[in-house]
């Protein structure tokens, strides 16, 4: 397969508002001695970083598990810099904002506008603790009657939420598979600055939980897990680890962030330093109209107008983290064992399909598939073949447990 459309860097991921972060220095290459300039100017703010440190006589990092170790501490009522009072008006405006967007969540209905009546299935929302005591909104659709043939556990992309899945949760319910999803943190109805993500680890660790507790609710029923583009990358992940991946039947991926690269080398390199010092630094204005992410014009409106769909420019250490996973996961690619389907649009332009080709060419499962859909774009399940890409999955699921049964007998 060829490359035929090229895919941005250092995107805001599944979103579809791509924001490449410093986008102007690749617009020409540094002479040495810029490099050399960029590198002093970055050495120095970090010396001064570590005088700073040694002058308080503690880091910041360690004041912040402190405060979250006491009773007393609220994990809401964090701030930044700039004095007591100036982090606490920061931490009441995250608060509020919190507020208004699980209010939304809540009210947001459970059945897709395009569907007609409840589509067979009872549904309800919940909070669940997360791996650091923050409150994470979920949603889950099971079918009215009849036994569950298997469970399908949705990490939605980079910027978006739960909500957006009600369609394919009704199509997955009339095949008798209960739907649970999750909002991560910073996104949603969930806690956290919005589209901020500290840390894609504790996505993870998130999901570990989450897995966890459905599990326990549902003994016996197979359980697979979806992610789609970042969400895919978190779901591979957290597949790669043996107590998480014994309790999966398999795991499906679409248009996975297994590939992203920085607008230019040196963003690679300070990175790291920048993502800690200004973690929630943003460098650029919103874009709300976005590049497209669907072939379905009434997708592209629903998605780009969604309150709880972040449209604002990505934050340092959220595009860090993205390099970081994407990172990790493509050097360990032949440590895949989990069964698993990815499927792809050749013309993605936020993630690269040649990476899905690799993840299969190199995996170790024994069990994997691949579908890669010509000229379709990033947000597969909001195409105008939704319906046959859900249609195709389901039947994926279906072969698997057929399979599950054939090797057990």
């Amino acid at each position: 397969m060829e490359r035929s459309v090229p895919v941005e860097e250092l995107t805001s991921g599944a979103s579809g508002r791509i924001i490449p972060v410093f986008r102007n220095i690749r617009r020409s290459v540094p002479s040495p001695r810029s490099v050399l300039r960029i590198f002093v100017f970055v050495h120095a703010i970090f010396l001064w970083f570590l005088l700073v440190l040694r002058r308080s006589g503690r880091s910041p990092i360690c004041s912040k598990v402190a405060a979250s170790s006491s009773p007393l501490a609220s994990p809401r009522r964090r701030g930044g810099g700039g004095g007591p009072r100036k982090g606490w008006r920061v931490a009441k405006a995250e608060e509020e904002d919190v507020r208004r967007r699980r209010a939304l969540a809540e009210e947001l209905s459970m059945v897709h506008p395009s569907d007609k009546g409840d589509g067979g299935c009872r549904w309800e929302t919940f909070v669940l603790l997360g791996s650091r005591s923050n409150a994470l909104f979920c949603r889950s659709w099971v079918p009215a009657t009849g036994r569950m043939r298997g469970i399908l556990v949705i990490i939605h992309g980079l910027n978006e939420h739960s909500g957006r899945y009600a369609h394919f949760a009704k199509q997955l319910t009339s095949c008798n598979f209960g739907v649970y999803a999750m909002d991560w943190i910073g996104h949603g109805g969930s806690d956290g600055l919005h589209g901020y993500v500290p840390s894609l680890d504790y996505v993870v660790e998130d999901t570990g939980i989450f897995v966890d507790k459905i599990k326990l609710e549902n003994p016996g029923v197979p359980c697979f897990l979806f992610g789609h583009s970042t969400g895919g990358a978190v779901v591979l992940k957290a597949a790669s680890y043996p107590r998480i991946e014994s309790m999966l039947e398999g795991i499906i991926l679409t248009s996975p962030a297994l590939r992203v690269k920085p607008a230019h080398p040196i963003v690679g390199a300070v990175a790291p330093i920048f993502s800690l010092l200004l973690p929630k630094y943003q460098f650029k204005g919103a874009n709300k109209r976005g590049i497209p992410v669907s072939r379905d014009p009434a997708a592209m409106l629903a998605k780009y107008s969604d309150p709880l769909v972040y449209t604002g420019p990505i934050r340092v250490r959220t595009g860090h983290e993205i390099l970081r996973i994407s990172s990790y996961l493509l050097q360990n690619l032949k440590s895949v064992t989990i069964p698993f389907l990815v499927l792809h649009g050749t013309a993605d332009r936020v993630t690269d399909p040649l990476a899905s080709q690799d993840l299969y060419n190199e995996a170790a499962s024994v069990h994997k598939d691949i579908k890669l859909y010509e000229g379709f774009l990033h947000d597969l399940l909001f195409e105008p073949e939704r319906d046959e890409i859900g249609a195709y999955i389901i039947e994926w699921m279906k072969k698997r447990l057929q399979q599950q049964i054939a090797e057990r007998g």
